[in-house]
């Protein structure tokens, strides 16, 4: 891996492709063991989880679904600080065990205003995995139950995350250069 230009930055090698299917394994055979006899519903957060959503649901042994929701809530290297449910949830989550596939938390606040939601659907247990998080960039707490890796406030591209729409499609997850 090396330095590489996306519109008009820089983005540094920082978690390797290698890396991230270890930890991502790592994290499913946990999920698989913890949920065993039950039949979880992942719910993908879209657009940013989907290659982190498809490889962990590559490696769960139990039976499980999978469905998707697209929530967003970023413009650039910023949030918008609003967040819009741009693709909605059509299952029943009552009495389920749902777990959340989320690529990164950081300031927390899209998973805020997304958690009460499925809460009043009523499900038995509802947790969340997350690939990433920032802790020096939260404000809006939430518990992770599964997590990749906790990285640096720094704004983070590939394996899912975007600039500006590109880089979703790297394998391995750049830092910027500032």
């Amino acid at each position: 891996m090396s330095v590489i230009q996306v519109h008009d930055k820089q983005f540094q090698p920082y978690i390797s492709a290698e890396e991230l299917t270890q930890r991502i394994k790592e994290m499913a055979e946990q999920i698989s063991k913890d949920l065993d006899g039950e039949r979880p519903l992942f719910i993908a957060i879209l657009n940013g989880s989907f290659m982190f959503a498809a490889e962990i649901f590559k490696h769960i042994s139990i039976e499980a679904e999978i469905s998707f929701v697209k929530l967003v809530s970023y413009k650039g290297t910023k949030s918008t600080g609003n967040v819009i449910t741009a693709i909605g949830l059509d299952e029943d989550l009552y009495g389920r065990t749902v777990v959340i596939l989320e690529d990164i938390i950081d300031s927390g606040k899209t998973l805020s205003m997304f958690l009460p939601q499925l809460e009043h659907q009523q499900p038995k247990k509802l947790m969340v995995t997350s690939l990433l998080t920032k802790p020096d960039a939260i404000t809006h707490p939430i518990k992770i139950d599964y997590l990749g890796f906790s990285v640096p406030n720094k704004f983070l591209l590939g394996y899912g995350l975007d600039y500006d729409g590109l880089g979703r499609n790297l394998p391995e997850i750049y830092q910027l250069v500032e």
